[in-house]
């Protein structure tokens, strides 16, 4: 088929949107392709045609678990057969999905960026049949960009191990970040085999709106009252949520909250009710609304400044999807520039205070000199910061740091498998007498499953354990506990935690590259973020809108006739 037929078929339209075509025809050609269109702006068509049109998969690396999740489920809905690999799956359900991406006829793989360093992803590709390499959220491969994560450096090992093109995808990228992606997924170094197709910003539908005002929660009210809809509202404190979350249902308006210190199952639950239109507005922080695709938000509004215009015009962006008029309202006062001006302190600690923070993590664990490689600790800030009488947000943005110069990996708010060890030897085990068959049952299935298990504590698959037993899973935690009484076994039970992973052997002092050049660039480059958020916020005489496209490189723009800038001139 024809790319177009390909939409025809599947997503049942007649034409494309502006600029994917172009995109898809580059892909197509075999090009190497960096797209950059607006938040809204159909992304996902760009690489899912193309990939339709070829033998093999799209290998799909996205850090959105929400989308992965989202897509698989709208793919399967069309009769695409889609997979995902995340962080929360154990061992063997990346296995078996790796297994069925390579067997099974599926056109879509898709991975979270830390999975690409491991061993068992990498000994698939072999036999992955991968037509192309897609790269959602590029712009987090550019340390230059506002959200850089280092393990979207592995992408370039990936692409030496697979002959297939990229199609590198983003919503916000200056022109010197897109330059920096082209170059970080070139195969030459220097990105000039890329092609870069770059879509108009304009959102005609939205209406930028700034007030300077002290009483926020005041406004806020008159927001969410005088516009009808689904909403979102961005604050930076998850506590603050909380309060305003409080607030507007004490004043009739269907409202919860959304931040990384819920469970993952709350979190779930709270945003499908909000994408099904049980709640009208959530109050979240910035760690709600990535790839979540609902049309009809009429309005998002920030009772805090972002830190830069590129995260503000991503998550303004998620308003009027549907092409319906919606507001993006940004609230804001001079004491949220003092608060960024303290942020931007805290958030580069010095070189040497980041260096005495790698040291106190090993004397943490106990881990001396030469050791430590490849372990994965779990990792409290408030007992750490407590243990040695240290403030939490420089200690946070230290170990952010050191995981970007490739020290550590640093993550937050993960679901821990529960994890056992049997604690006797092969042959003592049979000689105790424990009072349940089910323990025996139990100990003789964990000894054929799982290799490794009198050495070390190993992840377990606890759905798989309970079905083999044929029990619940509540029983077999009890079964497990009981054990772990008897003395036979180490019980870890699953948890939700920070984990910090060890790149290499504890280092001596001094011996530590942080990379002080690289440490200054990035430090003015957070300024000059900071500074045009704060000039975005306080300027009255330029179009919003055409603000922020100039930002973005688009030099050609007419005024938008809506924001608050404009209508006032009116």
């Amino acid at each position: 088929m024809t790319a177009l037929e390909t939409l025809r078929t599947y997503w049942g339209y007649d034409s494309f949107r502006p600029m994917q075509e172009e995109i898809i025809d580059s892909a197509c050609r075999g090009d190497d392709t960096l797209a950059i269109l607006p938040t809204g702006g159909g992304k996902s068509v760009c690489f899912q045609v193309p990939a339709l049109m070829s033998d093999g998969l799209a290998l799909v690396i996205t850090p959105l678990v929400a989308l992965m999740k989202d897509q698989v489920q709208n793919l399967a809905a069309k009769g695409i057969k889609a997979v995902a690999i995340h962080a929360g799956m154990n061992r063997r359900e990346v296995d078996l999905s790796l297994n069925n991406a390579a067997y099974g006829d599926f056109k879509f793989l898709y991975v979270s960026p830390e999975r690409l360093r491991t061993g068992l992803f990498k000994s698939y590709l072999d036999i992955l049949k991968i037509n192309y390499i897609v790269v959602d959220e590029a712009h987090c491969i550019s340390q230059w960009g506002y959200d850089f994560r280092p393990d979207y450096l592995q992408i370039a090992q990936i692409r030496k191990l697979v002959d297939a093109p990229v199609i590198a995808l983003t919503a916000t990228a200056t022109p010197e970040v897109a330059l920096d992606i082209a170059r970080n997924l070139s195969r030459t170094g220097d990105g000039t085999e890329f092609k870069v197709l770059r879509s108009g910003f304009e959102r005609e539908n939205l209406s930028y709106i700034v007030r300077e005002c002290e009483d926020k929660l005041g406004n806020c009210l008159k927001v969410c009252g005088s516009t009808q809809g689904s909403g979102i509202i961005y604050m930076r404190s998850r506590s603050k949520c909380e309060d305003v979350a409080s607030l507007l249902k004490a004043s009739g308006i269907s409202a919860s909250f959304y931040h990384a210190g819920l469970s993952s199952a709350e979190r779930a639950r709270r945003q499908e009710a909000w994408r099904t239109g049980e709640l009208r507005v959530m109050v979240c922080t910035n760690a709600f609304g990535m790839g979540i695709d609902k049309p009809d938000v009429r309005f998002v509004l920030h009772l805090d400044l972002p830190d830069s215009i590129e995260s503000y015009f991503q998550e303004a962006g998620r308003a009027g999807r549907d092409g319906k008029p919606s507001r993006a309202v940004l609230l804001w006062n001079r004491t949220d520039v003092s608060r960024m001006e303290k942020l931007l302190s805290v958030s580069f600690p010095s070189p040497q205070f980041i260096e005495d923070i790698y040291q106190k993590l090993h004397q943490f664990y106990g881990i001396p000199y030469e050791n430590g490689e490849g372990r994965s600790l779990k990792f409290d800030l408030e007992e750490f910061c407590r243990h040695f009488s240290l403030q939490r947000a420089p200690v946070h943005y230290a170990l952010q740091y050191l995981e970007r110069t490739d020290h550590i990996t640093y993550s937050q708010d993960v679901d821990i498998d529960t994890r056992v060890m049997i604690r006797v030897d092969r042959n003592t085990l049979y000689d105790i007498d424990l009072p349940q068959q089910n323990m025996v049952s139990l100990l003789e299935l964990l000894m054929r499953k799982y290799t490794g298990i009198f050495s070390f504590a190993v992840p377990v698959a606890e759905d798989y354990l309970s079905s083999m037993l044929g029990v619940s899973v509540p029983e077999l935690r009890q079964l497990l506990y009981n054990l772990s009484l008897e003395h036979v076994i180490n019980y870890i039970p699953a948890d939700h935690s920070n984990v910090i992973f060890l790149h290499h052997n504890r280092l001596e002092p001094g011996n530590l590259d942080l990379k002080t050049e690289t440490y200054r660039a990035l430090k003015q480059n957070c300024e000059s973020r900071k500074d045009s958020m704060v000039e975005y916020a306080s300027q009255t005489q330029v179009c919003r809108s055409q603000f922020l496209l100039g930002y973005f490189g688009q030099t050609e723009s007419r005024r938008c006739g809506t924001c608050d800038v404009c209508l006032s001139e009116n």
